[in-house]
């Protein structure tokens, strides 16, 4: 017998039919007469993260919000990470409220400045001062034909048709695939990040669970009486040398590798291994080298480092 019970699956399902930890930003627009738009979100997920030439978040939204229409006018966006403080989560809950933008922003009690991405441009709205980090957007509105959607075709929902992953994507939702172009950071943090983030350096991050029932936003305070535990990461297992050989002879017929040059990538985990190879081989050609060895690899090695540092 199952010591699980099988749940309905409703409207809604990751707050009505589940216990789903998100995580809580407010998402700063501009709005049609230039004045600053301010929702809560918490369908708010990392979506491209890697092999591709930008970095995306998703946020899924009503179609109705002013957060949406502004979206689907201006393409640009700034999501913001609060902290972890009651006064905080309650402009938040408030600013979440579906309502007119004039009515919400008239007694904000966020501290707003001007981001990194382009200060100049009256599309680019400001960013929430007390956040601790911010990350500025721009939607990729040309993925799925997007751009096509229009907010004067907005009433009561959307009549149709519908894109499947962006955009208008049913008669009231709409998600937005949102290009990363500046990440910003509070001091403290970033120097966390650049130089080794240790047990007291996370910043104090509420998590939600959207609206369980009419009256009470749930959430769960950063924990004040604890840190963050660092469980750590098992210890890569050594690829033997025929292994990576046998990956090596695969990647390219024009460039190969010393014994001495593989042995740097036995602890590599198999599943990057051929990612790894692949990028020795284009610096290969970029250099001429028709066989790397392990001079080759420490160059390789010394020029991502180096890059690494530059990103930051």
């Amino acid at each position: 017998m199952s010591s699980f019970q099988d749940l309905r699956i409703v409207d809604n399902f990751y707050q009505t039919s589940a216990f789903f930890p998100m995580p809580t930003v407010c998402i700063s627009t501009i709005n049609p007469d230039g004045s600053l738009n301010i929702g809560s979100y918490s369908l708010c997920f990392p979506y491209y993260i890697a092999g591709k030439d930008r970095y995306a978040m998703v946020l899924e939204c009503r179609n109705t919000s002013n957060t949406a229409q502004n979206l689907l006018r201006t393409h640009k966006c700034a999501i913001n990470f609060i902290p972890d403080d009651k006064a905080s989560f309650k402009e938040a809950v408030r600013l979440g409220f579906p309502g007119p933008s004039e009515e919400k922003m008239k007694e904000l009690h966020f501290t707003m400045e001007d981001g990194q991405a382009d200060p100049s441009d009256p599309l680019r709205p400001q960013v929430i001062q007390e956040a601790f980090q911010v990350f500025e957007c721009t939607w990729a509105s040309q993925l799925e034909g997007a751009d096509k959607f229009r907010v004067e075709d907005i009433d009561d929902g959307h009549p149709g048709p519908y894109n499947d992953f962006n955009g208008i994507t049913s008669k009231y939702g709409a998600h937005f695939i949102l290009y990363i172009d500046k990440i910003l950071m509070k001091e403290r943090y970033y120097n966390a990040i650049v130089n080794g983030v240790t047990k007291k350096d996370f910043p104090p991050v509420p998590v939600d669970y959207g609206y369980r029932d009419s009256t009470n936003f749930w959430y769960t305070p950063f924990p004040k009486w604890s840190r963050p535990i660092a469980e750590p990461i098992p210890a890569p297992k050594e690829v033997d040398l025929a292994s990576i050989r046998y990956a090596a002879d695969r990647v390219d017929s024009t460039v190969k590798f010393t014994d001495a040059a593989l042995k740097n990538f036995v602890k590599v985990p198999r599943p990057f291994l051929k990612t790894v190879l692949n990028g020795c081989v284009a610096w290969a050609k970029e250099n001429g080298v028709t066989l790397i060895d392990e001079e080759h690899v420490k160059i390789i090695n010394d020029k991502r480092a180096q890059e690494k540092k530059e990103r930051r």
